[in-house]
């Protein structure tokens, strides 16, 4: 019977534990067993390790299989006696190995000489080995070199393990590092965003108080107005014939004028009033500080209520003209989302587009077509999927750099001038949040396309 081990179990976990099995062939053990057939001059060497029912070869000199059954294996014999060698001079001499069919055909097994591979705790993993198609015997010298490489093997794996060990631990800080940027970005660009909703709603609560007065107190102002001028012309009709003073002040203060565009000019306040009235909304809209973290938002009012909060951006510059905003929108459904995070998202990708646009007029960069331009195009896909793209004309992404722009604190632009975070961020939002897709097209010198999809109905 094959025999087996006395610490089967424990020899067992400590293989599994170097993680060695069914790995591929490595420069270090192949040389050891390319110096222990030239030292032992045979034909065939092998580091071999006994699994629960095969032997596996490590590295071979002089066989093309890579594992034998454990019951025919000779080196299952050899991690029973792990304080010696095992030599058998001529296989078919001894009653163990005279009928293994490993002596009987191919590789026709005629020597052994076999060294166990021990663990410092005392387990047997395997044998390095010297095998021959003949009979023979070792010197007292080649026995001790095939000792000392059985000791080089067992340093390899010790080896092995511990870079392999150290490789685990070092992706696992870069994991941990990497969830740490993240984490910092996030909680710097929630800050940021914070901040900028809670003064967005704190200015659209201080303007819309007045505002309310103003638009309540328009009616009545056209009210009276529009009396006081009844008044005066039936005062004119009544009383042709009137005081030379009266009409020399009449004409003075033109009269007939005033009585003319006085209600446009009412109107015009009303308008105006409406508008700074709307303004509010989009403010009060954009921060989304009292509303719930998802609901069922129109996409199109968000990406407005950005455009809003950056007309100031896209107006004509010293440096530059105007900025072209062309807007290609479809017919969107209502969408689940955090509409507050995804106006993070536009307020990021439109600031990039615009600083893009900017950086390309300062390098004296010309492009034929619109040349100051953002184009914002939506569309449905597939039923279940909205998609918004933002174009810009704008010197677009450096080849080098399209790898890296939604790495956390990555930035193309100088020092001082981006944290880096902004599309980081976008990408965390899109992606993690509302489980959407974010990508990019960009070619430098010919200007950048941001593509965001989402889902209709994420499942948050």
């Amino acid at each position: 019977m094959l025999p087996v081990p006395h610490n089967e179990a424990q020899r067992l976990a400590a293989l599994d534990r170097y993680r060695i099995l069914d790995t591929d062939p490595e420069q270090g053990f192949d040389d050891l067993t390319a110096i222990a057939a030239v030292i032992c001059e045979t034909p065939i060497s092998l580091i071999s390790l006994i699994d629960l029912e095969r032997q596996w070869f490590k590295s071979r000199v002089g066989l093309d299989a890579t594992e034998t059954p454990r019951e025919h294996a000779f080196c299952a014999h050899a991690i029973c006696q792990p304080h010696d060698l095992l030599i058998v001079p001529d296989t078919l001499n001894d009653p163990r190995f005279a009928q293994n069919p490993l002596v009987t055909s191919d590789p026709s097994i005629r020597f052994y000489a076999g060294v166990p591979l021990v663990t410092e705790d005392g387990c047997a993993l395997g044998t390095i080995c010297a095998i021959d198609r003949v009979p023979r015997q070792l010197s007292s010298a080649q026995y001790e070199a095939l000792r000392a490489l059985g000791r080089q093997v067992i340093s390899q794996l010790e080896l092995r393990s511990s870079l392999a060990s150290i490789q685990e631990k070092n992706t696992q800080l870069n994991r941990t590092l990497k969830e740490l940027y993240s984490t910092q970005s996030q909680l710097i660009q929630a800050e940021k965003m914070s901040a900028l909703g809670q003064m967005v709603a704190g200015v659209a609560h201080e303007i819309n108080n007045p505002i309310n007065f103003i638009r309540g107190n328009l009616r009545h102002v056209q009210e009276y107005t529009q009396n006081l001028m009844d008044l005066v012309q039936r005062y004119r009709v009544a009383y042709p014939q009137t005081d030379p003073q009266l009409d020399a002040e009449s004409d003075r203060i033109d009269l007939d004028f005033i009585q003319t565009d006085l209600p446009k000019l009412l109107n015009s306040m009303q308008i105006g009033a409406n508008r700074i009235r709307k303004i509010v909304l989009s403010l009060r809209n954009f921060s989304r500080l009292d509303e719930a973290e998802s609901k069922a938002a129109d996409l199109h009012e968000g990406i407005e209520n950005t455009l809003l909060i950056l007309r100031h951006r896209l107006k004509p510059q010293a440096q530059r003209p105007a900025i072209q905003v062309i807007r290609d929108y479809g017919n969107l459904p209502l969408v689940l989302c955090s509409p507050g995070t995804l106006n993070q998202v536009f307020m990021n990708v439109l600031t990039n587009a615009i600083q893009s646009i900017e950086e390309r007029i300062s390098a004296d960069q010309s492009i034929p077509q619109h040349p100051s331009c953002i184009t914002i195009r939506t569309a449905v896909l597939d039923c279940d999927w909205v998609e918004i793209a933002i174009s810009d004309s704008g010197a677009g992404i450096p080849e080098v750099a399209q790898a890296y722009i939604f790495d956390p604190f990555f930035t193309t632009k100088p020092i001082g001038k981006g944290t880096g975070l902004g599309l980081s961020i976008s990408y965390q939002i899109i992606v993690h949040q509302h489980q959407g897709r974010l990508k990019f097209n960009s070619t430098p010198g010919k200007g950048t396309t941001f593509i965001i999809q989402l889902p209709i109905q994420p499942p948050f």
